[in-house]
């Protein structure tokens, strides 16, 4: 049975782009008469506030979308999590590693990029026998990083096809655990895809170089593989993806602004391939929905419809 997630971050209020990858990861789910599960990302340290997760729940509720069981906050699992970590460590797959971001940074004479992070040059890959012998021989705390392979790795997404990766060239070994002790993304999306039964991830494209990494977690933990959805994102008219730091065009500030939300589902279905009315509920727009209508390009928001948003009563 395809089961499917929602899974917004409670770091910031949704905007628009959100909306868009959100409404398709419902349209898909209930298009193919599958399962939709709700998963608070809320692992972000101190960025995730509980006020973010409420109006996370409560903007995908107005814009008329509905999901399968109860609510699940990704800081209730951190035992499976944690002993995932434990395990590849212990089967000799991930390693304690001591340095900071700043180390990494400074290692690279002309840092690559990879994900907004320096590739890691591998400082610490055979150094110490374990987390604890590390943390005593260095007196720093200590990460456990994933040993990657080298090579390609293909990810056969659902919408934008194969897409090769090479994680060892791009990122290196990566942290499935941090310094402070906390799970890293890579490592908890994996673990919670698998305890939620997860059968396909639909979210932006934004995410299509991390899914290499977690096939790569899934494979080392003997997981369920899952499938892959990325959507192309929402771009403003300079080109600049829509960002939560920035609260653009936030489903908040549209909703307490009197904002229909027929109107923004009828925007996003239209960008969607989907025929409909300037005013139409999700459900009604998942008639037309196909996965086949779905563009491959980034989508832009121009100043004229982002006005008829907001003037949309």
């Amino acid at each position: 049975m395809y089961v499917g997630r929602l899974a917004p971050s409670p770091t910031g209020l949704l905007h628009l782009g959100h909306a868009r990858t959100f409404l398709v990861a419902w349209w898909r789910a209930r298009n193919v008469g599958g399962r939709l599960v709700m998963r608070l990302e809320d692992l972000d340290g101190p960025r995730a506030k509980p006020e973010m997760a409420e109006a996370a729940l409560r903007d995908l509720a107005w814009l008329g979308l509905d999901w399968d069981g109860p609510d699940y906050l990704q800081s209730t699992g951190l035992l499976e999590i944690s002993a995932a970590a434990a395990e590849l460590s212990q089967r000799g797959l991930a390693y304690a590693c001591v340095c900071s971001r700043s180390d990494v940074r400074s290692a690279q004479s002309a840092p690559q990029l990879g994900e907004n992070e320096p590739r890691y040059p591998g400082t610490c890959r055979g150094k110490f026998a374990s987390l604890l012998a590390a943390e005593q021989e260095t007196g720093k705390p200590a990460g456990l990083r994933l040993q990657v392979p080298d090579g390609n790795l293909t990810v056969n997404d659902n919408l934008l096809g194969a897409r090769g990766f090479d994680v060892q060239g791009d990122v290196g070994d990566f942290l499935i655990a941090k310094r402070d002790g906390a799970p890293a993304y890579q490592l908890a999306v994996v673990v919670d895809d698998a305890r939620q039964a997860v059968t396909e991830v639909v979210r932006g494209e934004d995410l299509l170089a991390s899914s290499a990494r977690q096939q790569l977690l899934q494979q080392a933990l003997g997981l369920p593989a899952v499938s892959y959805l990325h959507v192309p994102l929402v771009l403003d008219e300079s080109g600049r993806r829509l960002a939560k730091r920035d609260d653009d065009l936030s489903l908040q500030q549209l909703r307490e602004g009197g904002t229909d939300p027929r109107a923004i589902v009828a925007w996003a279905a239209r960008s969607c391939g989907i025929a409909c009315a300037r005013r139409v509920t999700a459900r009604v727009a998942l008639i037309d929905f196909s996965l086949a209508k779905l563009p491959r390009q980034p989508i832009t928001l121009d100043a004229a419809s982002i006005e008829a948003l907001r003037e949309a009563r």
